[in-house]
C-alpha cells in the first residue's frame, strides 16, 4: 500500500469522528476547518508515524487536541496584542485644544473629498504634488481640490461662528 492510499484509508475512515471532536469543540464553522485541515495534514506529513487500526483514531484525536491547544493559545495572543496596540493607540491618539471644537465640526461636516485631501495637507503635511500620487489625479487638479476644500471649511467655520455667537446672544 502507498503511502496516498494508507492515508486516503486514515482519512476516509476517521475523518467523520474527528470532524466531530473538532466541531464540538470549537466556536465557528472555519474554527473547525482549520482544526481538520492542520490535523490532516500532520497526518499526511506523518503517515509513517499513524498506528494502524482502532489506535489510529486515537492518534488523531491527539494531533486535533494538540491543534485545538495551539489555536486556543494563537487566540489569546492575538487578544493581548489587540488590547495592547488598543492602548497604545489611544495613548496616542491627538487630543483636540480646549475651544477648537468647532473646528473638528466645521471638519467633519465637509464631503469626505475635502476631508482627504485637507488631512493629507495639514495633518500628514504633503504638498500638492503628493497628495495628487495619493488620490491619483494630476498634481493641478489636488491643488484646486485643496484650494475648493480649503473655501469650504472656511465658510463652514464661519457658519459655525455664527452659531456660537446667536447662542450666546440668545
Amino acid at each position: 500500500m502507498t503511502h496516498r492510499d494508507r492515508f486516503e484509508a486514515v482519512y476516509d475512515a476517521h475523518y467523520p469522528a474527528i470532524h466531530q471532536y473538532a466541531a464540538r469543540r470549537t466556536g465557528s464553522p472555519d474554527d473547525t476547518a482549520d482544526v481538520l485541515s492542520e490535523t490532516f495534514l500532520t497526518a499526511w506529513r506523518r503517515i509513517g508515524d499513524v498506528p494502524e487500526g482502532e489506535e489510529a483514531l486515537l492518534w488523531l484525536y491527539g494531533v486535533a487536541r494538540r491543534v485545538l491547544a495551539n489555536q486556543r493559545r494563537g487566540a489569546a495572543r492575538r487578544a493581548v496584542l489587540t488590547e495592547r496596540l488598543r492602548a497604545e493607540l489611544a495613548a496616542d491618539r491627538p487630543v483636540s485644544p480646549a475651544g477648537l471644537e468647532h473646528v473638528r465640526a466645521a471638519f467633519d461636516g465637509l464631503p469626505q473629498r475635502d476631508r482627504e485631501v485637507l488631512a493629507l495637507a495639514c495633518w500628514e503635511g504633503l504638498t500638492g504634488e503628493q497628495i495628487a500620487k495619493v488620490v491619483g489625479c494630476t498634481a493641478i487638479a489636488a491643488r484646486t481640490r485643496l484650494h475648493r476644500a480649503r473655501k469650504r471649511l472656511t465658510a463652514a467655520l464661519e457658519r459655525q461662528a455664527s452659531l456660537t455667537i446667536a447662542m450666546e446672544e440668545a
